[in-house]
């Protein structure tokens, strides 16, 4: 078996991580990367051994690279494309009958929102992402309420398997990032982290006007990742005089330490599928408070392992904020977190997620059953 992962190249959030850690469990000689443009999930893919190959365009719009995919895709004989996100998805509906791989792609996220404030241009998007569904042999979908909303888009439901993330848990938390020192967060500042893109489906003015109604005395908010919307937001911030409760440090490669260093972990999204964020906190021993997105219920189960609020509900995260604010003080939130962590390091791990793509892999091709031999 060869399989082709495919994606525009940009990724720097969650779809990235996603791919680098599937990748990073096969075999080699199984899995390659094709990329449209060089970034971060390029230079991590070579970094674990992978073939990666770029197809590089004078613009997004550029498909004259077309051609030269489909000759490379049946030259090197792979057996199936895996693409991740709209621009790869719609090049490869392009190519579908010029091809001879079988095309599986990943939902990771509500297709309908990818292109939110985007204009006539955003709406072309979506309806082109959307029409290339109906050429795809499988889906995976990163939970059971992603599977459903794509059959409501008109794919049938055997077309879809539901398969959840899962990373690489650590024996020990990471050294805590030093925010007294840097950022100059004392002791006794309330600190939640939220790491997660700039843009409008995140919710991140949920999160504001939370900000702005809570009676935590003090409280900092460290926000990590970059993205469209990041003047706006900073503007938001300004305005409402929040400039002393957050604090905006962009892309970080030293998540994990922040995560260590911080009390509680919030996503405020108004989709996701499901939130590889809130598994790297639980990994630093971190619980969180959570919107009702993706399969939430399947990781937070109980009001002992986090909060679930409703999606947009910044009176319900206000409100969760201040009883993680108690519960930090008297010494529980630690408690939560631990729970937080035992469960999803057992229930969602990386090697249920290659274990599981792989079996999809073999359904999906005739005779693939030869490749167990591969692994063993």
């Amino acid at each position: 078996m060869k399989v082709l992962h495919m994606n525009a190249g940009a990724e720097t959030g969650g779809g990235k991580t996603h791919i680098i850690s599937l990748l990073s469990q096969f075999p080699k000689d199984v899995v390659e990367l094709a990329v449209f443009e060089e970034g971060a999930i390029a230079s991590e893919a070579r970094a674990l051994g992978i073939k990666v190959h770029v197809f590089s365009q004078s613009s997004r719009y550029d498909i004259s690279i077309l051609s030269k995919i489909r000759s490379f895709i049946n030259k090197e004989d792979f057996d199936i494309v895996h693409t991740h996100g709209a621009r790869a998805n719609f090049y490869l509906s392009l190519l579908r009958r010029k091809i001879n791989a079988k095309w599986v792609t990943t939902i990771h996220s509500d297709p309908t929102l990818d292109f939110m404030k985007r204009g006539l241009k955003g709406w072309v998007f979506t309806k082109l992402n959307l029409r290339s569904f109906k050429k795809v042999d499988l889906f995976f979908a990163i939970t059971e309420r992603f599977k459903m909303n794509t059959v409501t888009l008109g794919v049938p439901e055997e077309k879809i398997c539901t398969i959840y993330n899962g990373i690489e848990y650590d024996h020990i938390p990471a050294e805590p990032y030093d925010v007294k020192e840097n950022f100059g967060i004392q002791e006794d500042v309330f600190t939640a982290i939220q790491v997660a893109r700039l843009h409008p489906v995140k919710g991140h003015e949920i999160l504001f006007e939370a900000l702005q109604n809570t009676k935590i005395p003090k409280i900092k908010v460290l926000l990590l990742g970059d993205g469209p919307i990041e003047n706006e937001l900073k503007a938001t911030v300004k305005q409402k005089g929040l400039e002393d409760k957050v604090l905006f440090l962009g892309h970080r490669e030293d998540a994990k330490n922040l995560y260590a260093a911080a009390h509680i972990n919030v996503l405020t999204s108004y989709s996701e599928s499901f939130p590889l964020v809130l598994l790297e906190g639980a990994n630093q021993h971190l619980t969180s408070i959570a919107t009702d997105v993706g399969d939430m219920s399947q990781l937070i189960v109980d009001d002992t392992y986090g909060w679930i609020i409703p999606i947009g509900d910044a009176t319900a995260l206000t409100r969760a904020l201040e009883e993680a604010y108690e519960k930090w003080k008297n010494g529980e939130l630690v408690e939560m977190g631990e729970r937080l962590y035992t469960h999803a390091s057992s229930h969602f791990s990386l090697r249920n997620l290659y274990e599981n793509t792989y079996e999809a892999y073999k359904k999906v091709l005739p005779g693939g059953n030869e490749y167990a031999k591969v692994r063993g």
